[in-house]
């Protein structure tokens, strides 16, 4: 529950009785209905130190994390917000990704954008050398593909482009292609709109 104390005093989010679930939800709407400036304590029955992890990941810069109390039971952190959205930031070095030998994950990624309030969706893909994927029609929103390592073949429905490092490539929604990678394989890098969360039940 979220109090403010009479006489000016700052707000304070004591999530103790609150399910584990829920916690950092509610954590992060109170920091995202803050103004600059303003700050609030949250209190907590443990260290949340994963909870930072999150704001440092999230929030690099822009906020502010000071511990009041270390009691058991009776964890008291400060949080400020410093800025009124958060900062610009270096998420990672294409050159690096495109040397990169780091084996992909289960759906192909080798690089994901991992920001959690986000309105666009971005990994890098790799296809092995001389592998071909299947004709397929693309998701209903447009992809802007740039090519970053190896080469390849993007075929549509009318004709053949050649894929070559520093290609930058549109896909129109709903456009049919295929990938064909080169001896050298193929990888590169996509941006999109972020695809809405899948509904359960």
């Amino acid at each position: 529950m979220t109090t403010t104390a009479a006489g000016g005093r700052i707000q304070e989010l004591d999530v103790r009785g609150l399910r584990k679930p829920d916690k950092h939800p509610a954590i992060f709407a109170t920091y995202a209905a803050l103004p600059a400036g303003a700050a609030f304590v949250l209190v907590n029955d443990h260290d949340p130190r994963h909870l930072h992890e999150e704001f440092e990941a999230e929030h690099p810069g822009s906020h502010y994390w000071e511990y009041l109390s270390r009691e058991p039971r009776d964890w008291r952190i400060r949080i400020t917000k410093l800025t009124t959205t958060p900062l610009p930031r270096l998420l990672a070095d294409t050159t690096l990704l495109a040397g990169a030998d780091a084996a992909p994950d289960p759906s192909g990624a080798g690089w994901r954008l991992q920001i959690r309030e986000r309105d666009l969706d971005a990994d890098v893909r790799t296809l092995a050398p001389g592998a071909s994927a299947k004709a397929r029609t693309g998701p209903d929103f447009d992809v802007l593909l740039h090519v970053l390592a190896g080469a390849g073949q993007l075929v549509t429905e009318q004709d053949t482009l050649d894929l070559a490092p520093g290609a930058l490539v549109w896909l129109p929604r709903r456009s049919r292609r295929r990938f064909v990678a080169g001896p050298r394989g193929l990888r590169y890098l996509t941006v999109h709109q972020r695809r809405p969360a899948l509904a359960l039940g």
